[in-house]
């Protein structure tokens, strides 16, 4: 009898200890890192690179290889992660805006803090919405330099999340080569650095000793980063939470060198991302143990609903994206839609969809290069490095292709060409891909309402009165399909499709009519010329990114006077994005020697922002009448 009860309060105890573990909420934390590419990764198969903490995650964890980013640079990207929310359905694609989202729009940590977990951030936010110190506070139980799970309650559950920075395009290209040195090269043991001679140079870029001393730099300052984050583990380890701590490792988009960061293909989506699982929590995995690949395609719209429902969180409806792990997983899905927008001072508009192989962009504004003028970048020695060889006629057709007009359609195959060197959109063999690629992005687009069809100077004047991700629900006061079916005539050629574009230059609706004209900005001038008049009367369009645009046009083809002057005008206007609009028309116009004194009086005025002054700088750098180094960045 005294042998049977021993053995039922042991089965008794086992069962109790069992169903506490799996009420116990795991830790979670969360490593970010800037600005990388998969395949700088040993983990992803280089041999190259020095990355032995990232590489044993992996090896004990599950790998992703088709993880994506919504967008391009860090602040959009991050405005996704910490809201889930699409930033063409919030109004927050442009880089460093500040537009407002609806206040039952919050940070998704919040939903984890009614859960009990105590929530940190060390340290970059960075989310590109109005009020943001308000939305941090609301968001995180601290956020700062000093935040981690040490300062929460005894046993109580924690959300970590640390950024490292030193593989941001700052370290890789944007400052001078001495601070790299001093803050990158001399950090690593001798073991841990690598030479400039020790890795295999990408096909877009030149094979020389000079884009090798610049290239290296990517490499060491992930070997740098990969040394911290080993050193982050190690106090996990020290204070003895690892077994209770599922880790999760990612980058905030693709590569931060030149054709990744900024720039709508698979080079500046994609991301290394590794989920690691104590053996406490791998019963939440659905893709196995240790050592796992997975093709599953995941994006960052997806981070928040995971996170809250990993929590014990109920996910809000306004939340899309899918649940990756435990109980209330959502199904896979078979391709994602992802977008790029402006930079910096860099205007720009992508809608880019990937089943995982191939990779579809569409290019609205192809008037623009890859290479575009954002002058934290046009200030690299790795850009001047590239410039420098254009000029020189060093560079074969693809690597020259970078500073050259974009076609309106990229389809590349990721799997057999890895760094994107033929665009296979006019290839019959690839029709089929194409055209359900097409269909996709336009099922998505049409659903989602995107708001980025909206010149920024229009989101500007809507967030006055109303947050973009509202507005773009009501069809009346945005007719998208209208709009949305002239922007798609943007970036093709041809006489047909101009004439059309023409057409609508008669629209009643202005974004209509702004579409249309900046639609005929990529046409050749010989389609153009028979519709000279009409373009030169939509200098006086009442509407100023119409009006700005068809001056753009009319004198960039025909050196009208009345164009010039407009242009003049509209680079001194108050509104800053009209300001910014002119000044990026006139980058990319031959003939810039009628606006320089323009361009100088502008950068002197005491009210413009830093995209303004930027892009004057810009300006004055593509005709070296400022020199394009770090000390002239702005």
């Amino acid at each position: 009898m005294k042998k049977m009860t021993r053995i039922f309060l042991a089965v008794f105890m086992l069962m109790l200890a069992i169903s506490t573990m799996a009420e116990k909420k795991p830790n979670i934390l969360w490593i970010t890192i800037e600005d990388s590419s998969p395949q700088f990764f040993g983990c992803y198969g280089n041999k190259q690179a020095h990355t032995p903490v990232i590489d044993k995650l992996a090896e004990e964890g599950v790998r992703f290889t088709n993880a994506f980013s919504t967008g391009t640079v860090c602040s959009p990207s991050r405005s996704t992660i910490i809201t889930g929310v699409r930033t063409y359905k919030a109004g927050t694609g442009n880089h460093r805006s500040n537009y407002p989202v609806p206040d039952y729009i919050k940070g998704f940590p919040y939903y984890m803090q009614q859960q009990g977990y105590y929530v940190t951030n060390n340290a970059k936010t960075d989310y590109n919405i109005a009020k943001e110190k308000a939305f941090i506070k609301e968001a995180w139980n601290e956020s700062s330099g000093q935040a981690g799970w040490w300062n929460r309650k005894p046993g109580q559950a924690f959300f970590a999340v640390f950024n490292f920075n030193d593989s941001h395009q700052s370290r890789t290209m944007t400052m001078p080569y001495e601070w790299y040195t001093k803050n990158v090269w001399e950090q690593l043991e001798v073991d841990e650095r690598i030479a400039e001679t020790a890795f295999e140079m990408p096909p877009i870029y030149r094979e020389s000793s000079e884009m090798r001393k610049h290239f290296a730099r990517v490499y060491n300052s992930i070997s740098l980063t990969d040394k911290r984050i080993g050193q982050l583990l190690d106090r996990l380890d020290s204070d003895h939470l690892r077994d209770s701590t599922i880790i999760f490792f990612f980058a905030d988009h693709g590569e931060g060198e030149p054709r990744g960061k900024t720039n709508g293909i698979d080079y500046g989506y994609r991301v290394p991302f590794v989920v690691w699982f104590p053996e406490m929590y791998k019963h939440l995995s659905p893709w196995g143990e240790a050592g796992v690949v997975s093709d599953e395609l995941l994006n960052f719209e997806d981070l928040a609903p995971t996170l809250i429902s990993l929590s014990g969180g109920v996910v809000p409806d306004y939340l899309e994206g899918r649940i990756l792990l435990g109980e209330k997983r959502s199904a896979p899905v078979d391709h994602l839609v992802l977008s790029a927008d402006r930079s910096d001072n860099g205007i720009d508009m992508v809608r880019s969809v990937t089943d995982g192989r191939f990779m579809y962009s569409r290019n609205y504004l192809p008037f623009i290069p890859q290479g575009r003028y954002i002058r934290y970048m046009y200030i690299a020695e790795i850009v001047q490095q590239m410039r420098s060889d254009y000029e020189n006629q060093l560079l074969d057709s693809l690597q020259q292709s970078y500073f050259e007009p974009r076609p309106a359609e990229y389809l590349f195959d990721i799997k057999n060409d890895l760094w994107e060197t033929n665009n296979l959109a006019n290839n019959p063999a690839y029709s089929e891909v194409l055209q359900r690629m097409r269909k996709q992005l336009d099922e998505e687009l049409k659903k989602a309402r995107d708001v980025l069809f909206l010149p920024e100077y229009e989101i500007g004047l809507i967030s006055e009165k109303q947050t973009p991700y509202e507005f773009r629900k009501n069809d009346e006061s945005y007719p998208f399909d209208k709009v949305y079916q002239a922007a798609k005539l943007s970036g093709k050629q041809g006489a047909d499709i101009t004439k059309k574009q023409v057409e609508l230059l008669k629209n009643k609706n202005k974004v209509v009519r702004y579409w249309a004209i900046m639609g005929l900005r990529s046409q050749p001038v010989k389609f153009l010329q028979v519709y000279k008049k009409q373009i030169e009367q939509s200098i006086g369009d009442e509407y100023p990114p119409a009006s700005v645009a068809a001056a753009a046009i009319a004198f960039r083809n025909w050196q009208n006077k009345n164009a010039e002057q407009v242009l003049m005008e509209a680079c001194k206007s108050e509104n800053l994005d009209i300001s910014l609009l002119a000044i990026n028309f006139l980058m990319y116009t031959e003939n810039k020697q009628p606006f320089v004194d323009t361009i100088w009086e502008v950068y002197k005025m005491p009210d413009r922002d830093y995209n303004v002054k930027a892009a004057c700088m810009d300006f004055l750098g593509s005709l070296n009448l400022v020199p394009n180094n770090y000390e002239n960045r702005d």
